[in-house]
């Protein structure tokens, strides 16, 4: 009985541990200015917003070469996997500006003020910071929070 129960439970471990995996959020980029959301897939839905070039987006689901996708602001829609990949920026989630730091503590200096909504690219992470690039060329370090995805 010991052993029939060992075996199930380790068969329950290994099962909830592979849906974790599977139910893993994925996200993805606008490749293009002028990204179209859309309302349903098809280009023969209107389109509800358009995006900017690097603008992250989390997928909801799949539909043929559609995904329908959820901004950090909970804005939804459908773009088309031609203009989207798999996601290297984050966006500023803060509710007003934040510093970027030439390092990953409060004790480095401040290198930028940026304000809620741009968009920079990830280049590494340390511990709770992740080191970014503005398009701007400027680099520095953000503290993770303040940062979605």
């Amino acid at each position: 009985m010991k052993k029939l129960f060992k075996i199930f439970f380790v068969l329950g471990c290994t099962c909830l541990l592979a849906s974790t995996s599977t139910f893993a959020a994925e996200y993805l980029s606008i490749t293009t200015d002028n990204g179209n959301v859309r309302t349903g897939p098809g280009t023969n839905y209107p389109a509800s917003m358009e995006l900017f070039q690097g603008y992250p987006l989390k997928v909801d689901t799949k539909e043929g070469e559609w995904y329908k996708v959820t901004d950090f602001e909970n804005d939804s829609g459908w773009v088309h996997q031609s203009i989207v990949k798999k996601a290297d920026t984050v966006i500023v989630n803060a509710e007003k500006s934040i510093n970027m730091r030439s390092g990953p503590s409060t004790k480095d200096a401040v290198v930028a003020d940026v304000e809620r909504g741009v968009v920079l690219t990830r280049i590494s992470e340390q511990g709770q910071w992740t080191q970014v690039r503005h398009s701007s060329g400027t680099t520095g370090w953000i503290y993770s929070p303040l940062l979605w995805p």
